[in-house]
């Protein structure tokens, strides 16, 4: 999860490439036994007159073309579909060659920025009509909010799909054992986790809390009003009295970074989080070397079993989310539009791409695509739903590559049988969830478009960002430059980005 840190498309020479593109694509055909009704021949007659497809996917590592999903969908809709991948080197680059070249594909998944990119070049079909006439069960299962969010400049160039609703990722976790041994009490409090963070260093004589590479922490920031959320850095918006503000220019910014520097140079944090890759950090907390760190429900197994294997008798808890100074609890939470289905102009046979896309998102056939049949690939416990193991993993690990929009009431409960596939998991998961309730805090342009200004600067800002605060948490820049900082950042992109959040803002904020 995720939410993003992807290269901005060049596509420099690609307008002029975008004529109207001739061609055509073969038709498969469809036989039927001996013994099949007249009503079976005549729908075989009708899934003869199916076009061909050719789509392109992300990347993946795995082929498309052999697994079970895209059979299922290739026999369930009549429609025979092709797939392709974007490599993972250099995905944009290639993108841009492809649609130099006015590859006949019908449908593309793209990510935010390059469905921007592409669309504003003129080489994305406007699919409003296209949907109203033929996408009834896409108008029916996708919010108007996701509708929303997929119109540049009035018009809508893909489908929009989200994924699995609003998800709390990641909690701090602590060795419980040592926690026990001192007899210490889990903080709800800014103050009482350098309480413990501090008493754990003494006593153990071990790193408080390990970290790295990004200076902001998700579960510390909220208690200082940052509600900045962790998929989204990038962007890190908040509405301060209507409107958005980006949570460098606000003022605890400045007190968030302070207090990370108190605890670096108590020596209570990792003194080298600059360097640190995240699987550096899990190896510091499962060999014993720390005793807090920031962890995605994700990676409970791996944590769990890596410190098991190393302490037997190691056990392991989640802090519960810190009280702000105001004496509320706030928790980020991700959510809004993953990926665009779109449709290159020059694509043939629109109406059938459109009618293709809609049946996909059929009540059973998307439920099918998502999580298998029932009874094979998972089972339902009390409205739950199960994956049964291994087919759901051998046979449907990959299937959200194939999604091109989902039924967003339904589709994230289907997708929480992924998070039950260990037990491990499933608790991390379900206890994040719980903790957070009622307190999550979501990015306010989750569900706006791409847009062009963000898309442009978010990137060489986000490291401006992260390398600066980082020399102020290690104490290699003075705090006092903070001004200086942020009038760089202002400069170099940032007051552009805030005007275009806010022109958005006030036009689609409810």
């Amino acid at each position: 999860m995720l939410k993003k840190c992807l290269t901005v498309l060049s596509i420099t020479t690609l307008t002029a490439a975008l004529s109207a593109c001739g061609g055509s694509t073969q038709t498969t055909g469809s036989s039927s036994s001996p013994s099949a009704t007249t009503a079976a021949t005549a729908s075989a007659a009708v899934n003869a007159q199916k076009p061909e497809f050719k789509a392109l996917l992300q990347y993946g590592r795995f082929d498309p073309n052999t697994e079970v999903v895209a059979k299922f969908l290739n026999e369930k809709t009549g429609y025979k579909v092709t797939y392709d991948m974007l490599p993972v080197e250099n995905p944009d680059d290639k993108l841009n060659l492809l649609m130099a070249n006015k590859e006949q594909y019908a449908f593309m998944l793209l990510t935010g920025l390059q469905y921007s990119k592409l669309a504003s070049s003129g080489a994305l079909e406007p699919i409003d009509e296209l949907v109203n006439k033929y996408g009834t069960n896409m108008k029916s299962v996708i919010s108007q909010n996701s509708w929303n969010g997929a119109k540049l400049n009035g018009k809508i160039y893909g489908i929009p799909q989200t994924g699995s609703g609003t998800v709390v990722s990641s909690s701090l976790i602590v060795r419980q054992d040592w926690m026990d041994e001192l007899g210490l009490k889990a903080p709800t409090t800014r103050d009482e986790l350098y309480m413990v963070m501090k008493t754990i260093k003494e006593k153990k004589n071990v790193m408080a809390l390990s970290g790295g590479k990004s200076p902001l922490l998700p579960e510390i920031m909220p208690t200082f009003g940052l509600t900045m959320v962790q998929s989204t850095l990038t962007t890190g918006w908040q509405d301060v009295s209507g409107k958005l503000v980006n949570a460098v220019e606000n003022p605890n910014m400045k007190t968030y970074l302070a207090f990370m520097k108190k605890l670096y140079s108590e020596k209570l944090i990792d003194q080298e989080w600059s360097l640190n890759q995240p699987n550096k950090v899990i190896e510091n907390f499962t060999s014993g070397k720390t005793a807090i760190i920031s962890n995605g429900y994700f990676n409970a197994p791996i944590v769990q079993t890596a410190l098991v294997k190393n302490t037997p008798n190691a056990k392991v808890a989640s802090l519960p989310y810190l009280k702000g100074d105001d004496g509320k609890v706030q928790v980020m939470a991700s959510a809004g539009i993953n990926y665009y289905v779109g449709i290159p102009k020059w694509a043939d046979k629109k109406e059938d791409i459109i009618k293709y896309l809609d049946l996909k998102l059929d009540k059973e056939i998307h439920k099918e695509a998502s999580i298998g049949k029932e009874g094979v690939h998972h089972k339902v416990e009390n409205g739950n739903y199960f994956p049964i193991l291994p087919i759901f993993n051998d046979q449907y690990n990959n299937a959200s590559s194939f999604l091109t929009g989902v039924d967003e009431k339904n589709y994230p409960i289907y997708w929480q049988a992924r998070v039950r596939k260990d037990p491990i998991l499933t608790e991390a998961f379900n206890k994040n969830q719980e903790a957070a309730k009622g307190n999550t805090v979501v990015d306010p342009l989750a569900f706006a478009p791409p847009l062009e200004a963000i898309g442009k600067n978010s990137l060489k800002l986000q490291k401006l960002m992260e390398d600066t605060f980082l020399k102020y948490i290690t104490g290699a820049e003075p705090l006092e430059n903070y001004d200086k900082f942020l009038a760089q950042w202002k400069a170099d992109g940032g007051d552009d980005m805030t005007k275009a959040a806010n022109e958005w803002y006030a036009a689609n904020k409810k």
